[in-house]
């Protein structure tokens, strides 16, 4: 009896310290949700100090209204155009990132791939991704006109660059050893691109990918402060020339956010198809 009580004993005990189980304690399963929650403390203890500075005066409300303020607006906006003017944002930002991607992704491996190429190609290139933002707005206005076509475009420049740079960083950053490696084994250059050169470059290509999600949004906001009627960067006019900053910072919080969004899909994305890394991922201090 006291052998058969102590092996249930262990399998209970290691059933309890193994977080592969199904029936593992709340404790465990919490572990899973610690880096999230300690993410949110900064924001957290931002609001909380604003809420108390404008509160007692420190900073005038008509500059910087609580975040209690903030929030309500917040929800009057979500009962009436804020849905409108995000999914107007959203569209012109899917698509200018798809075609900027597209493109870049194809210069890149064309670049990256052939010296003659990047002869041809890189000192254009290098003197168009220095133009500010703003210079391209008024060209893009005066050859297609203020519809959506302006606007996408506009995206897709600011999506094109880091995908591109870091696209060509990647595949020239490969190690010979394993196109050496692939022509020994008679690699066609179909299947060593497919073998070897894209798996090895997909880190660098996702870095580009999350870059240029990141500037897709701040090239939309460049478009819609100046030629809109709708979106984000609309909303962001329109509390600007009616003098309320709690619309302003409600739509740059609503930035902020789909911002993050787009950024985690593809953060998970990169962590999916790069499942088979084994790199260094910090330590805890």
């Amino acid at each position: 009896m006291s052998s058969n009580s102590n092996d249930l004993a262990r399998k209970q005990l290691s059933g309890a310290l193994d977080l592969s189980t199904p029936g593992r304690p709340a404790l465990f399963r919490l572990t899973r949700w610690q880096p999230r929650l300690k993410g949110l403390v900064l924001p957290a203890l931002i609001i909380v100090l604003l809420e108390i500075i404008v509160r007692i005066g420190w900073l005038p409300s008509y500059q910087m209204p609580a975040p209690s303020e903030i929030a309500l607006t917040l929800g009057d906006l979500a009962e009436g155009a804020l849905w409108k003017h995000i999914g107007a944002s959203l569209l012109r930002v899917l698509l200018g990132f798809a075609i900027g991607v597209a493109l870049a992704l194809v210069f890149a491996a064309w670049v990256g791939l052939s010296r003659e190429a990047e002869a041809y190609l890189e000192p254009t290139f290098a003197g168009l991704r220095s133009i500010p933002s703003l210079a391209w707005v008024p060209l893009l206005l005066l050859w297609l006109g203020i519809d959506e076509t302006s606007k996408v475009v506009l995206i897709a420049i600011g999506a094109f660059f880091p995908v591109y740079l870091n696209g060509v960083a990647a595949i020239r950053n490969i190690d010979r050893k394993l196109v050496e490696v692939g022509h020994m084994y008679g690699f066609s250059r179909r299947r060593l691109v497919r073998r070897i050169l894209l798996p090895a470059a997909l880190p660098g290509l996702f870095t580009g990918l999350r870059s240029g999600m990141s500037l897709a949004w701040m090239f939309l906001v460049a478009a819609e402060l100046i030629a809109a009627t709708k979106g984000l960067g609309y909303l962001l006019s329109d509390g600007r020339e009616t003098s309320r900053p709690d619309i302003v910072l409600a739509a740059i919080i609503v930035l902020a956010v789909l911002g993050k969004l787009s950024d985690g899909l593809l953060a998970g994305l990169e962590k999916r198809f790069l499942a088979w890394r084994d790199t260094f991922n910090g330590q805890d201090s």
